[in-house]
């Protein structure tokens, strides 16, 4: 438990990046959108001319907690945004979130900040509860809203077992498509992990998104998005984060899936599939022997992230809510 008072400061990230890193191995889970890494390649593609705070919370010398915010006007965030980053968070040593919160709020507090919009907090995460309490406590009206929902699914030890914990239907579905596409033709499921294999691929990836469903072609069009893609892309490879899933039948790439790979959970980031080839349900068997991948290689977790599409259910997922905490102070 923290020996009260903590000490905060305002530091750059890159002077943080080490020990915030060392600060995450701590963590019961380490939110790639709370890495350092990806909030640097974030900040340069969307800060625009809000401030960063990047708030480091020591005890003594120890770094037991960092919250990054963006200040706009008399009103503060979590560095990123919902629609790109599936959850925000702060990132705290197990114990110490309320003492961290209080410090946080103080500061906020006398930087006339009024009104905090914190959003993308799973329900597991440890600051939620403790950002409600602290807040209360401190004078502030506190929204508590259901923002999505963001399934997930724990891996067994070997892929037999899972398929054991699939539904009888999703079960025998299972088995029937991987059939049909293991008679379609040679099927092969390459992993891309580096900045300098990944780079080729993107072209292709952002061709079967948009094929395969419009609210993602909407998405790539907004402005900037591609290039954000691309530095996202080589940031996390060069961090050590990116799996890349590419199926290919008979040399022809049919699905990609883009993963983020930290702490022994795979987090599905995005996905696209070639709807010629929907008859052997190539954007689903690429999830599926992703699943397998994640299995053999010890794995504990994939995280299907935002959304409740069908698939996520069909493939044994599980809702995990995420929920957004508006503060106010009059």
């Amino acid at each position: 438990m923290t020996t009260d008072p903590l000490t905060l400061h305002d530091e750059a990230i890159e002077r943080l990046q080490a020990e915030w890193i060392g600060l995450l191995a701590t963590c019961r889970e380490q939110i790639p959108f709370v890495t350092p890494a990806w909030q640097q390649v974030w900040l340069r593609h969307f800060q625009s001319d809000r401030s960063l705070h990047a708030f480091s919370i020591r005890d003594g010398e120890r770094l037991v907690g960092v919250i990054p915010l963006l200040y706009d006007g008399n009103g503060a965030e979590f560095v990123g945004h919902y629609s790109i980053c599936d959850y925000l968070d702060g990132c705290v040593t197990p114990g110490f979130e309320r003492s961290v919160m209080e410090s946080v709020l103080r500061r906020t507090a006398s930087d006339r900040i009024t009104s905090l919009d914190l959003r993308g907090l799973r329900e597991d995460s440890p600051l939620l509860e403790a950002i409600i309490a602290v807040a209360q406590s401190s004078g502030y009206g506190v929204q508590k809203e259901h923002e999505a929902v963001s399934p997930k699914l724990d891996l067994p030890g070997g892929w037999d077992e899972y398929l054991s914990r699939l539904s009888k239907k999703d079960r025998h579905e299972m088995r029937r498509k991987m059939r049909r596409l293991e008679s379609a033709g040679k099927i092969e499921l390459r992993i891309v992990t580096t900045a300098q294999d990944a780079d080729p691929l993107l072209v292709t990836l952002f061709r079967l998104m948009r094929a395969s469903n419009h609210h993602k072609e909407e998405f790539l069009d907004r402005p900037g998005m591609q290039e954000f893609f691309r530095d996202m892309v080589a940031t996390m490879a060069n961090a050590g984060m990116l799996r890349f899933h590419v199926l290919e039948l008979d040399g022809v790439c049919v699905a990609m899936v883009l993963n983020l790979d930290v702490g022994g959970v795979l987090y599905m980031y995005n996905s696209g599939y070639d709807p010629e080839y929907s008859h052997y349900a190539v954007g689903l068997m690429s999830k599926a022997l992703l699943i397998r991948d994640a299995i053999e290689n010890g794995r504990t977790c994939v995280d299907f992230m935002r959304g409740d599409e069908s698939y996520k259910y069909d493939l044994g997922g599980q809702d995990r809510h995420v929920y957004r905490l508006l503060l106010t102070k009059a």
